[in-house]
């Protein structure tokens, strides 16, 4: 696949297009241990931060974590200033953001990331403007890897995957997931490596980097429908 051939363009926001460093997820974990009255370790904090071990709630429940808890203490302890100051936006991706918009078509943003952090992160690093719509999930919208999410972006793009050719890029299971139940080629970015992973995900292209997009590079998927298809997950 090439950028130039298709006809929309959506995205996943955090692990994606945009990371937080490292000391701010530290300190975010540090506060919700203090709520919860348990210490999260960096590896838990890892892993739960960037969804390695799939269904986050899952990852809390075999940690002895209530996922019910730990959510609304989770969002309790962000600061959207804070996370937009600590947040920046990944090289590759600014270049094939770039590229898109050479291309055209309608492009789109849907993402986990609340509305709350979402906005100050999109106006620091003033990338409002690259989009058309961004939905940021709710118990509404729906959560990927529900199609919901995405098919609402694409309403308000005023496109189909019936009369047109799009793609959803994102760095977990679930976007892999939430792309092919709405009907688009999935792309999968793998930005912390298959080891820490502890698996590899499938998609339509798998890349390290969103810059190999651009020419159609990244390793290809023959069969969607194989074991290796990601299951539902969690709504974080």
């Amino acid at each position: 696949m090439a950028i130039a051939d298709y006809d929309f363009h959506l995205f996943d926001l955090d692990g994606t297009l945009v990371d937080a460093e490292w000391e701010y997820t530290r300190t975010v974990f540090d506060r919700v241990g203090d709520r919860l009255g348990r210490e999260f370790s960096d590896r838990e904090a890892r892993v739960l931060w960037h969804g390695l071990g799939g269904s986050r709630a899952e990852t809390l429940r075999g940690i002895g974590v209530d996922p019910d808890a730990f959510w609304p203490a989770f969002h309790a302890v962000e600061d959207p200033a804070a996370r937009a100051e600590a947040t920046y936006l990944h090289d590759d991706a600014a270049r094939l953001l770039d590229h898109v918009n050479e291309v055209g078509g309608p492009t789109g943003l849907v993402t986990h990331c609340q509305e709350f952090l979402a906005d100050p992160v999109l106006d620091r690093l003033d990338l409002g403007g690259r989009f058309d719509a961004v939905v940021c999930c709710t118990d509404e919208t729906g959560w990927k890897p529900a199609p919901d999410p995405i098919e609402t972006a694409m309403d308000a793009l005023g496109v189909d995957p019936g009369r047109g050719r799009g793609y959803y890029v994102g760095d977990g299971e679930s976007d892999v997931a939430a792309a092919w139940n709405a009907g688009l080629d999935a792309v999968h970015v793998e930005r912390v490596g298959h080891d820490e992973r502890g698996r590899c995900v499938l998609g339509d292209r798998r890349v390290s980097r969103l810059d190999e997009l651009i020419d159609g590079g990244g390793r290809g998927v023959a069969d969607r429908r194989g074991e290796g298809r990601p299951g539902p997950s969690d709504a974080s």
